[in-house]
Protein backbone atom coordinates (compact mmCIF):
# COMPACT_ATOMS: atom_id res chain seq x y z
CA UNK A 1 0.00 0.00 0.00
CA UNK A 2 0.99 3.96 -1.05
CA UNK A 3 2.36 5.20 2.15
CA UNK A 4 1.64 8.72 3.32
CA UNK A 5 3.64 11.42 3.15
CA UNK A 6 4.14 15.62 2.71
CA UNK A 7 2.39 15.58 -0.44
CA UNK A 8 -0.76 14.05 1.23
CA UNK A 9 -0.64 17.25 3.65
CA UNK A 10 -4.54 18.92 3.68
CA UNK A 11 -2.94 22.03 4.99
CA UNK A 12 -0.86 22.89 2.11
CA UNK A 13 -2.51 24.73 -0.70
CA UNK A 14 -1.90 25.69 -4.96
CA UNK A 15 -0.50 28.88 -5.70
CA UNK A 16 -3.11 27.82 -8.95
CA UNK A 17 -6.49 29.93 -7.49
CA UNK A 18 -8.69 27.45 -8.85
CA UNK A 19 -7.62 24.53 -7.09
CA UNK A 20 -8.64 26.09 -3.90
CA UNK A 21 -11.86 24.14 -3.82
CA UNK A 22 -13.54 21.03 -5.83
CA UNK A 23 -12.18 17.63 -7.24
CA UNK A 24 -9.27 18.42 -7.80
CA UNK A 25 -6.75 20.74 -5.14
CA UNK A 26 -3.02 20.24 -4.90
CA UNK A 27 -3.70 16.58 -3.07
CA UNK A 28 -5.12 15.12 -6.37
CA UNK A 29 -2.70 15.93 -9.48
CA UNK A 30 -4.71 13.11 -11.64
CA UNK A 31 -3.18 12.05 -14.84
CA UNK A 32 -4.97 13.10 -18.12
CA UNK A 33 -4.52 13.48 -21.92
CA UNK A 34 -6.50 16.34 -23.84
CA UNK A 35 -6.57 17.53 -27.43
CA UNK A 36 -5.83 21.39 -27.58
CA UNK A 37 -7.23 23.85 -31.02
CA UNK A 38 -4.54 22.03 -32.96
CA UNK A 39 -6.29 18.37 -32.50
CA UNK A 40 -3.10 17.08 -30.96
CA UNK A 41 -3.30 15.01 -27.76
CA UNK A 42 -1.08 15.82 -25.49
CA UNK A 43 -0.61 14.21 -21.60
CA UNK A 44 -1.64 16.64 -18.41
CA UNK A 45 -1.55 16.52 -14.81
CA UNK A 46 -5.18 18.23 -13.59
CA UNK A 47 -4.60 21.06 -11.11
CA UNK A 48 -8.37 22.56 -10.59
CA UNK A 49 -9.65 23.58 -13.62
CA UNK A 50 -6.36 23.79 -15.27
CA UNK A 51 -4.12 21.17 -17.24
CA UNK A 52 -0.54 20.87 -16.93
CA UNK A 53 0.70 20.10 -20.28
CA UNK A 54 3.60 17.71 -19.15
CA UNK A 55 5.73 18.09 -23.03
CA UNK A 56 6.21 21.15 -22.06
CA UNK A 57 7.22 20.43 -18.36
CA UNK A 58 9.65 17.80 -19.43
CA UNK A 59 11.03 20.23 -22.04
CA UNK A 60 11.69 22.76 -18.92
CA UNK A 61 14.60 21.41 -17.37
CA UNK A 62 12.75 21.63 -14.24
CA UNK A 63 12.36 18.13 -13.49
CA UNK A 64 15.32 15.10 -13.02
CA UNK A 65 15.55 11.66 -11.84
CA UNK A 66 12.57 9.46 -12.63
CA UNK A 67 10.30 12.47 -12.34
CA UNK A 68 11.80 13.99 -15.44
CA UNK A 69 11.52 10.30 -16.84
CA UNK A 70 7.44 10.05 -15.65
CA UNK A 71 7.21 13.33 -17.54
CA UNK A 72 8.29 12.12 -20.54
CA UNK A 73 6.40 8.90 -20.59
CA UNK A 74 3.29 11.10 -20.16
CA UNK A 75 3.90 13.45 -22.59
CA UNK A 76 2.24 11.83 -25.55
CA UNK A 77 -1.36 11.12 -26.64
CA UNK A 78 -1.71 8.03 -24.45
CA UNK A 79 -0.57 7.41 -20.84
CA UNK A 80 0.57 3.68 -21.79
CA UNK A 81 3.87 4.45 -21.28
CA UNK A 82 3.97 6.71 -17.91
CA UNK A 83 1.57 3.18 -16.80
CA UNK A 84 3.85 0.12 -17.42
CA UNK A 85 6.87 2.33 -15.40
CA UNK A 86 4.82 1.48 -12.19
CA UNK A 87 5.06 3.71 -8.65
CA UNK A 88 8.87 4.49 -8.76
CA UNK A 89 8.72 7.13 -11.33
CA UNK A 90 4.72 8.02 -10.86
CA UNK A 91 5.85 8.96 -7.05
CA UNK A 92 8.92 10.81 -7.96
CA UNK A 93 7.14 13.00 -10.56
CA UNK A 94 3.58 13.75 -8.15
CA UNK A 95 6.46 14.80 -5.13
CA UNK A 96 8.24 17.05 -8.04
CA UNK A 97 4.72 18.47 -9.72
CA UNK A 98 3.78 19.03 -5.54
CA UNK A 99 6.94 21.29 -5.17
CA UNK A 100 6.27 23.22 -8.06
CA UNK A 101 2.76 23.72 -7.94
CA UNK A 102 2.39 24.59 -3.95
CA UNK A 103 1.98 28.53 -2.82
CA UNK A 104 5.50 30.01 -2.35
CA UNK A 105 6.87 28.08 -4.98
CA UNK A 106 9.63 29.14 -7.29
CA UNK A 107 9.46 28.71 -10.85
CA UNK A 108 5.65 29.96 -10.54
CA UNK A 109 5.55 32.29 -14.13
CA UNK A 110 7.42 29.15 -16.06
CA UNK A 111 4.90 26.58 -14.76
CA UNK A 112 1.70 28.87 -15.29
CA UNK A 113 2.93 29.09 -18.81
CA UNK A 114 2.12 25.22 -19.15
CA UNK A 115 -1.45 25.82 -17.87
CA UNK A 116 -4.24 25.93 -19.86
CA UNK A 117 -7.82 26.33 -18.91
CA UNK A 118 -9.88 22.70 -19.36
CA UNK A 119 -12.47 24.97 -21.38
CA UNK A 120 -9.92 25.80 -24.29
CA UNK A 121 -9.12 21.92 -23.97
CA UNK A 122 -11.33 18.65 -25.12
CA UNK A 123 -10.63 15.22 -22.79
CA UNK A 124 -9.82 12.31 -24.45
CA UNK A 125 -9.35 8.77 -23.63
CA UNK A 126 -6.44 8.70 -21.26
CA UNK A 127 -4.82 5.37 -22.60
CA UNK A 128 -4.79 2.91 -25.50
CA UNK A 129 -7.20 -0.23 -24.09
CA UNK A 130 -5.76 -3.44 -25.16
CA UNK A 131 -8.52 -5.44 -23.32
CA UNK A 132 -11.66 -4.61 -20.66
CA UNK A 133 -12.81 -6.87 -18.14
CA UNK A 134 -15.82 -6.06 -15.82
CA UNK A 135 -16.16 -7.61 -12.85
CA UNK A 136 -19.30 -8.23 -10.32
CA UNK A 137 -18.39 -7.20 -6.93
CA UNK A 138 -21.33 -5.44 -5.57
CA UNK A 139 -22.97 -7.98 -3.31
CA UNK A 140 -25.79 -6.04 -2.84
CA UNK A 141 -26.51 -5.73 -6.40
CA UNK A 142 -26.11 -9.28 -7.35
CA UNK A 143 -28.30 -10.54 -4.13
CA UNK A 144 -30.86 -7.52 -5.89
CA UNK A 145 -30.91 -8.68 -9.50
CA UNK A 146 -30.43 -12.37 -8.49
CA UNK A 147 -33.53 -11.91 -6.79
CA UNK A 148 -35.79 -10.71 -9.82
CA UNK A 149 -34.55 -13.72 -11.94
CA UNK A 150 -33.62 -16.16 -9.18
CA UNK A 151 -36.36 -15.28 -6.21
CA UNK A 152 -35.53 -18.70 -4.79
CA UNK A 153 -31.75 -18.62 -5.01
CA UNK A 154 -30.12 -15.06 -5.27
CA UNK A 155 -26.98 -14.87 -5.11
CA UNK A 156 -25.18 -18.23 -6.54
CA UNK A 157 -22.83 -20.41 -4.84
CA UNK A 158 -19.80 -19.13 -6.04
CA UNK A 159 -20.25 -16.16 -5.31
CA UNK A 160 -18.29 -15.63 -2.16
CA UNK A 161 -15.28 -17.80 -3.25
CA UNK A 162 -14.20 -16.26 -6.90
CA UNK A 163 -14.91 -13.02 -8.39
CA UNK A 164 -16.99 -13.25 -10.99
CA UNK A 165 -16.52 -11.66 -14.52
CA UNK A 166 -16.61 -11.05 -18.03
CA UNK A 167 -14.37 -10.10 -20.92
CA UNK A 168 -15.66 -7.04 -21.91
CA UNK A 169 -15.20 -4.95 -25.54
CA UNK A 170 -12.66 -2.45 -25.39
CA UNK A 171 -13.27 -1.01 -28.52
CA UNK A 172 -16.30 0.74 -27.46
CA UNK A 173 -15.05 2.40 -24.39
CA UNK A 174 -15.44 5.89 -24.65
CA UNK A 175 -14.50 9.07 -22.81
CA UNK A 176 -16.86 11.20 -20.76
CA UNK A 177 -19.21 13.51 -23.01
CA UNK A 178 -19.59 11.49 -25.70
CA UNK A 179 -23.33 9.99 -26.41
CA UNK A 180 -24.33 6.46 -26.18
CA UNK A 181 -26.62 5.58 -29.31
CA UNK A 182 -29.61 2.95 -28.02
CA UNK A 183 -28.71 -0.14 -29.44
CA UNK A 184 -30.65 -2.75 -30.67
CA UNK A 185 -31.01 -6.48 -30.33
CA UNK A 186 -32.64 -9.21 -29.84
CA UNK A 187 -35.60 -9.09 -27.84
CA UNK A 188 -38.09 -12.22 -26.73
CA UNK A 189 -41.22 -11.08 -24.51
CA UNK A 190 -42.52 -14.25 -22.30
CA UNK A 191 -45.17 -14.79 -24.17
CA UNK A 192 -44.05 -14.62 -27.82
CA UNK A 193 -43.04 -17.64 -29.95
CA UNK A 194 -40.22 -15.90 -31.58
CA UNK A 195 -37.55 -13.11 -30.56
CA UNK A 196 -37.65 -9.90 -32.79
CA UNK A 197 -34.65 -7.83 -33.65
CA UNK A 198 -35.32 -3.57 -32.31
CA UNK A 199 -33.93 -1.01 -29.87
CA UNK A 200 -33.56 -1.89 -26.47
CA UNK A 201 -36.82 -0.62 -24.18
CA UNK A 202 -34.76 -1.17 -21.16
CA UNK A 203 -31.77 0.79 -21.45
CA UNK A 204 -29.46 1.12 -17.41
CA UNK A 205 -26.68 2.51 -16.39
CA UNK A 206 -24.09 1.06 -13.96
CA UNK A 207 -22.08 2.51 -11.49
CA UNK A 208 -18.69 1.59 -10.75
CA UNK A 209 -15.20 2.05 -10.43
CA UNK A 210 -12.44 1.47 -13.40
CA UNK A 211 -9.20 0.29 -13.28
CA UNK A 212 -6.39 1.29 -14.88
CA UNK A 213 -3.54 -1.85 -15.01
CA UNK A 214 -0.11 -0.40 -14.79
CA UNK A 215 3.43 -2.58 -15.21
CA UNK A 216 2.50 -6.20 -17.09
CA UNK A 217 2.94 -9.73 -16.10
CA UNK A 218 4.59 -12.23 -18.12
CA UNK A 219 2.10 -14.41 -19.67
CA UNK A 220 2.15 -17.62 -17.19
CA UNK A 221 2.84 -15.05 -14.45
CA UNK A 222 0.34 -14.80 -11.56
CA UNK A 223 0.41 -11.75 -9.38
CA UNK A 224 0.03 -12.35 -5.50
CA UNK A 225 -1.56 -10.86 -3.56
CA UNK A 226 0.62 -8.56 -2.00
CA UNK A 227 1.88 -7.78 -5.27
CA UNK A 228 -1.06 -6.72 -6.84
CA UNK A 229 -1.50 -3.40 -5.97
CA UNK A 230 1.90 -2.66 -7.59
CA UNK A 231 0.25 -3.45 -10.88
CA UNK A 232 -2.54 -0.35 -10.42
CA UNK A 233 -1.95 2.45 -12.18
CA UNK A 234 -5.10 4.40 -11.30
CA UNK A 235 -8.68 4.88 -10.99
CA UNK A 236 -12.02 6.35 -12.75
CA UNK A 237 -15.26 5.98 -13.06
CA UNK A 238 -16.90 3.32 -15.12
CA UNK A 239 -20.66 3.33 -16.53
CA UNK A 240 -20.91 -0.39 -17.59
CA UNK A 241 -24.84 0.64 -19.99
CA UNK A 242 -26.73 -2.29 -20.03
CA UNK A 243 -29.47 -3.05 -22.48
CA UNK A 244 -31.57 -5.41 -20.28
CA UNK A 245 -33.86 -6.88 -22.26
CA UNK A 246 -31.03 -7.82 -24.88
CA UNK A 247 -29.59 -9.57 -21.36
CA UNK A 248 -32.49 -11.40 -20.16
CA UNK A 249 -32.79 -13.36 -23.76
CA UNK A 250 -29.13 -13.79 -24.54
CA UNK A 251 -27.14 -14.39 -21.07
CA UNK A 252 -27.48 -17.89 -20.85
CA UNK A 253 -25.76 -20.23 -20.71
CA UNK A 254 -22.39 -18.02 -21.75
CA UNK A 255 -23.41 -14.49 -19.96
CA UNK A 256 -22.91 -10.90 -21.45
CA UNK A 257 -22.48 -9.97 -24.53
CA UNK A 258 -24.14 -7.47 -27.27
CA UNK A 259 -26.11 -6.83 -24.20
CA UNK A 260 -23.39 -4.37 -22.98
CA UNK A 261 -20.40 -4.51 -25.85
CA UNK A 262 -22.00 -1.03 -27.46
CA UNK A 263 -20.98 1.26 -24.91
CA UNK A 264 -18.73 1.72 -22.02
CA UNK A 265 -18.14 5.58 -20.40
CA UNK A 266 -15.47 6.21 -18.78
CA UNK A 267 -14.35 9.57 -16.67
CA UNK A 268 -10.78 11.07 -18.33
CA UNK A 269 -8.75 11.77 -15.21
CA UNK A 270 -6.72 8.84 -14.02
CA UNK A 271 -6.94 9.22 -10.02
CA UNK A 272 -3.48 7.58 -8.84
CA UNK A 273 -3.43 5.14 -6.07
CA UNK A 274 -1.01 7.95 -4.16
CA UNK A 275 -3.63 10.20 -4.11
CA UNK A 276 -6.14 7.60 -2.67
CA UNK A 277 -3.86 6.71 -0.11
CA UNK A 278 -5.53 8.39 2.42
CA UNK A 279 -8.70 6.68 1.87
CA UNK A 280 -7.69 2.82 2.05
CA UNK A 281 -9.48 0.68 4.82
CA UNK A 282 -9.79 -2.78 6.06
CA UNK A 283 -10.64 -5.56 4.19
CA UNK A 284 -13.35 -7.29 5.95
CA UNK A 285 -15.74 -9.89 5.64
CA UNK A 286 -19.00 -10.64 8.03
CA UNK A 287 -18.36 -12.99 10.46
CA UNK A 288 -20.38 -16.37 9.18
CA UNK A 289 -18.77 -15.83 5.16
CA UNK A 290 -15.98 -17.74 4.22
CA UNK A 291 -12.69 -16.55 4.49
CA UNK A 292 -10.97 -16.64 0.79
CA UNK A 293 -8.75 -19.02 -0.78
CA UNK A 294 -5.38 -18.19 0.77
CA UNK A 295 -3.88 -17.07 -2.93
CA UNK A 296 -6.35 -14.03 -2.70
CA UNK A 297 -5.62 -13.36 1.15
CA UNK A 298 -3.33 -12.03 3.71
CA UNK A 299 -2.71 -10.12 6.91
CA UNK A 300 -1.37 -6.63 4.93
CA UNK A 301 -4.14 -6.95 2.36
CA UNK A 302 -6.82 -7.32 5.25
CA UNK A 303 -5.17 -4.30 7.15
CA UNK A 304 -5.69 -1.60 3.78
CA UNK A 305 -7.24 -3.62 0.70
CA UNK A 306 -10.73 -1.68 1.10
CA UNK A 307 -11.24 1.86 -0.39
CA UNK A 308 -13.93 4.50 1.25
CA UNK A 309 -14.94 6.59 -2.06
CA UNK A 310 -18.28 8.23 -2.04
CA UNK A 311 -20.55 7.95 -5.41
CA UNK A 312 -23.45 9.26 -6.50
CA UNK A 313 -25.53 9.30 -10.27
CA UNK A 314 -27.56 11.89 -11.33
CA UNK A 315 -29.90 12.02 -14.26
CA UNK A 316 -31.10 14.83 -16.55
CA UNK A 317 -33.67 14.36 -18.61
CA UNK A 318 -34.40 16.96 -22.25
CA UNK A 319 -37.39 17.78 -20.30
CA UNK A 320 -35.18 19.33 -17.43
CA UNK A 321 -32.64 20.66 -19.35
CA UNK A 322 -35.06 22.58 -22.10
CA UNK A 323 -36.96 23.99 -18.49
CA UNK A 324 -33.85 24.98 -16.59
CA UNK A 325 -33.83 22.59 -14.51
CA UNK A 326 -30.54 20.87 -12.21
CA UNK A 327 -29.47 17.13 -12.40
CA UNK A 328 -31.39 15.16 -10.11
CA UNK A 329 -29.30 12.43 -7.71
CA UNK A 330 -30.94 9.34 -7.73
CA UNK A 331 -28.51 7.06 -5.92
CA UNK A 332 -25.87 7.42 -3.59
CA UNK A 333 -23.31 4.88 -2.50
CA UNK A 334 -19.52 3.66 -1.69
CA UNK A 335 -17.06 1.22 -2.79
CA UNK A 336 -17.29 0.29 0.66
CA UNK A 337 -19.69 -1.81 -0.80
CA UNK A 338 -17.19 -3.89 -2.62
CA UNK A 339 -17.26 -7.77 -1.63
CA UNK A 340 -13.87 -8.18 -3.93
CA UNK A 341 -11.14 -5.67 -3.36
CA UNK A 342 -9.33 -4.27 -6.41
CA UNK A 343 -6.06 -6.41 -5.28
CA UNK A 344 -8.26 -9.69 -5.31
CA UNK A 345 -9.53 -8.62 -8.84
CA UNK A 346 -6.12 -8.73 -10.19
CA UNK A 347 -4.81 -11.60 -8.73
CA UNK A 348 -7.59 -13.67 -9.40
CA UNK A 349 -7.37 -12.43 -12.97
CA UNK A 350 -3.77 -13.30 -13.25
CA UNK A 351 -3.99 -16.88 -11.27
CA UNK A 352 -4.34 -18.83 -14.36
CA UNK A 353 -0.97 -17.23 -16.11
CA UNK A 354 -3.25 -14.55 -18.03
CA UNK A 355 -1.02 -11.74 -18.86
CA UNK A 356 -2.52 -8.07 -18.08
CA UNK A 357 -0.70 -5.43 -19.68
CA UNK A 358 -0.71 -1.55 -19.11
CA UNK A 359 -3.73 0.42 -20.43
CA UNK A 360 -5.59 -2.85 -19.80
CA UNK A 361 -8.95 -1.90 -18.09
CA UNK A 362 -11.31 -3.38 -15.03
CA UNK A 363 -14.61 -2.61 -14.07
CA UNK A 364 -15.53 -3.68 -10.53
CA UNK A 365 -18.98 -4.47 -11.72
CA UNK A 366 -22.10 -2.45 -10.00
CA UNK A 367 -21.45 -1.01 -6.36
CA UNK A 368 -25.09 -0.85 -4.86
CA UNK A 369 -25.52 -0.79 -1.41
CA UNK A 370 -27.69 -2.14 0.94
CA UNK A 371 -30.22 0.16 1.43
CA UNK A 372 -33.20 2.18 -0.20
CA UNK A 373 -31.40 5.00 -2.26
CA UNK A 374 -27.69 3.00 -2.88
CA UNK A 375 -29.15 1.19 -6.04
CA UNK A 376 -26.73 0.88 -8.60
CA UNK A 377 -28.86 0.83 -11.46
CA UNK A 378 -32.34 1.47 -12.85
CA UNK A 379 -33.01 -2.42 -12.47
CA UNK A 380 -32.26 -2.56 -9.22
CA UNK A 381 -34.47 1.40 -8.41
CA UNK A 382 -37.50 0.56 -10.41
CA UNK A 383 -37.32 -2.93 -9.77
CA UNK A 384 -37.04 -4.86 -12.47
CA UNK A 385 -39.28 -1.85 -14.21
CA UNK A 386 -42.33 -2.52 -11.78
CA UNK A 387 -41.91 0.46 -9.78
CA UNK A 388 -41.06 3.60 -11.60
CA UNK A 389 -39.22 6.19 -9.51
CA UNK A 390 -40.59 9.63 -10.00
CA UNK A 391 -38.27 13.14 -10.76
CA UNK A 392 -39.58 16.09 -9.18
CA UNK A 393 -40.96 17.54 -12.12
CA UNK A 394 -43.15 14.84 -12.08
CA UNK A 395 -41.30 12.63 -14.71
CA UNK A 396 -41.13 9.14 -13.88
CA UNK A 397 -38.61 5.98 -15.34
CA UNK A 398 -37.98 2.35 -15.19
CA UNK A 399 -35.31 2.59 -17.70
CA UNK A 400 -33.52 5.47 -19.52
CA UNK A 401 -35.19 7.62 -22.43
CA UNK A 402 -33.60 9.25 -25.57
CA UNK A 403 -32.04 12.75 -24.07
CA UNK A 404 -31.72 11.16 -20.64
CA UNK A 405 -28.04 12.46 -19.78
CA UNK A 406 -26.70 10.28 -16.95
CA UNK A 407 -23.83 11.42 -14.70
CA UNK A 408 -21.85 9.61 -12.12
CA UNK A 409 -19.59 11.49 -9.59
CA UNK A 410 -16.99 10.44 -7.09
CA UNK A 411 -15.51 12.33 -3.68
CA UNK A 412 -13.01 10.41 -1.02
CA UNK A 413 -13.27 12.01 2.19
CA UNK A 414 -12.24 11.67 5.85
CA UNK A 415 -10.69 13.89 8.83
CA UNK A 416 -7.59 14.77 8.89
CA UNK A 417 -7.45 14.32 4.85
CA UNK A 418 -7.84 16.72 1.67
CA UNK A 419 -11.31 15.82 0.47
CA UNK A 420 -10.72 14.83 -3.56
CA UNK A 421 -12.93 13.31 -6.06
CA UNK A 422 -12.78 12.30 -9.38
CA UNK A 423 -14.62 14.54 -11.92
CA UNK A 424 -17.40 13.71 -13.58
CA UNK A 425 -18.10 10.44 -15.95
CA UNK A 426 -21.27 12.01 -18.15
CA UNK A 427 -23.40 10.41 -21.23
CA UNK A 428 -26.22 11.44 -22.85
CA UNK A 429 -29.19 8.76 -24.65
CA UNK A 430 -28.83 9.78 -28.58
CA UNK A 431 -31.69 7.31 -30.21
CA UNK A 432 -31.58 4.38 -32.34
CA UNK A 433 -30.31 4.18 -35.90
CA UNK A 434 -32.66 3.78 -38.37
CA UNK A 435 -31.50 -0.38 -39.03
CA UNK A 436 -30.22 -1.14 -42.60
Amino acid sequence: MTALDFTHDPSRRSWVTSAGSGDFPLQNLPFGVVAGPDGEPRGVVRIGDTALHLSGLAASGLLTGEAQAAAEAAATGTLNTLFALGSGPRTALRRALHALLIEGAPHQEAVAALLTPLRDVDVLLPARIGDYTDFYVGIHHARSVGALFRPGNPLLPNYKWVPIGYHGRASSVRVSGAPVIRPHGQLKAPDAPAPVLAPTRRLDFELELGVWIGPENRLGTPVGIDDAESHVAGYCLLNDWSARDVQTWEYQPLGPFLAKSFGTTVSPWVITPEALAPFRIPFERPDDDPAPLPYLDSPRHRAGGGLDIELEVRISTARMRADGEQPHPITRSSSRHMYWTVAQLVTHHTSNGCNLQPGDLLGSGTLSGPDAGSEGSLLELSRGGTGPITLPNGETRTFLEDGDEITLSARAHRPGAATIGFGECVAVIDPAITYP
